[in-house]
């Protein structure tokens, strides 16, 4: 499951992350009530988002990179 999310598209890895997100602050409150079956799950749940946010972090850096070079041709 680690390399799922590569083949993702930049609007599915946003959805994605915002729907791990729910489920991430869900799991938090059923814990915090008691009844989780699988406590790791918060910690694997917690890593995915944070792999989410790295692929959505180099989609937009690479969008303004080409930005950058597209601006500096129409400059030259």
């Amino acid at each position: 499951m680690k390399n799922s999310f590569k083949n993702l598209s930049f609007q599915e890895l946003r959805a994605k992350r915002e729907e791990l997100h729910r489920k991430y602050m869900d799991l938090r409150f059923q814990m915090v009530i008691g009844h989780v079956d699988n406590p790791l799950l918060k910690r694997v749940m917690r890593r995915q988002i944070a792999r989410l946010n790295t692929l959505i972090r180099q989609h937009e850096m690479s969008e303004n990179s080409n930005a950058q070079e597209n601006q500096g041709a129409q400059v030259d």
